[in-house]
């Protein structure tokens, strides 16, 4: 697994987008925020020998919510790495100016997904007539949709189940293992898998593993992810899991290198940490 595919970094340049979140004054309050608030780009992403880092999927990152194919710009004109781009889109939009949106994105070479981040309002927005009918639209653009949400949001999973049936033709992947815990009890953990359950139903939808430290900054200590990625190789099978690092959110915890090198460590198969950091992404984002 030492040829590497990222499918989810953040990269920032604060001179030239909003990044309104990074801003102290602004939430999420974290007390640790002044680690990421600062400017990222691509020559951050450090590998040593033997792993390499073949290509990356850049997602939205707040650069321009209003005019996201700022950011692709910007990305296009900056980055010479292989590298898919995910870009921000309202689900609220009137369904015209939704088009309008999707069309204007369509036009860059590296787009391939979108994303509205759902989190707490998931249920609110899934279930909104006007998301679903621009969800509806998004199946026809050959696009794919990011969903961030909780596993342990049951009345979001059912939204996002009930999204997902209805339009079998569009991918849904589901963000940062949908926030598994990683320091809970069993009756949480269970509350989680029974999201999981549901969801993994659909052929449609894959998930990312990544994006631990957003639940418990020193997972890396514990033997958790192990116990994740084992219950989402259970409910999803190997071709429909991708590990990734949610950098620079990732150095909450640890270093870009020693992340891939704990994944490495994992106690899986060779061929199978080949399509969990590899093999899976190259296809589902179209490298």
């Amino acid at each position: 697994m030492d040829n590497i595919i990222d499918p989810h970094i953040h990269l920032f340049d604060r001179n030239k987008g909003s990044y309104a979140w990074l801003k102290p004054e602004n939430p999420p309050y974290w007390s640790d925020k002044e680690i990421i608030n600062n400017d990222f780009f691509e020559n951050d992403l450090i590998l040593k020998s033997p792993l390499t880092l073949s290509g990356f999927v850049h997602i939205e990152a707040g650069f321009d919510n209003d005019s996201p194919w700022r950011e692709i710009e910007w990305l296009e004109s900056t980055v010479s790495c292989p590298f898919k781009s995910v870009a921000c889109i309202n689900l609220m939009l009137d369904p015209e100016d939704f088009i309008d949106h999707i069309k204007r994105l369509k036009k860059f070479s590296s787009v391939i997904g979108v994303r509205h981040i759902l989190d707490e309002q998931a249920h609110r927005l899934l279930t909104s007539h006007v998301a679903q009918m621009n969800l509806v639209y998004l199946a026809t653009t050959g696009l794919h949709f990011e969903a961030q949400l909780s596993g342990s949001d049951t009345k979001g999973i059912n939204a996002l189940v009930n999204v997902a049936r209805q339009n079998l033709g569009l991918t849904f992947i589901i963000s940062h293992a949908a926030f598994a815990p990683l320091d809970s009890t069993h009756q949480t953990l269970q509350c989680w898998k029974n999201g999981m359950v549901s969801l993994a139903a659909f052929p449609n939808i894959v998930v990312k593993a990544s994006g631990w430290e957003m639940t418990r900054r020193d997972y890396i200590n514990t033997n958790s992810i192990d116990t994740v990625i084992t219950e989402l190789l259970s409910l999803f099978g190997e071709d429909r899991i991708m590990l990734a690092s949610n950098f620079p959110l990732a150095l909450f915890t640890t270093s870009y290198q020693e992340l891939w090198a704990y994944y490495k460590a994992l106690d899986l198969p060779l061929p199978l940490l080949e399509k969990l950091c590899h093999t899976n992404a190259k296809r589902i984002y179209q490298f």
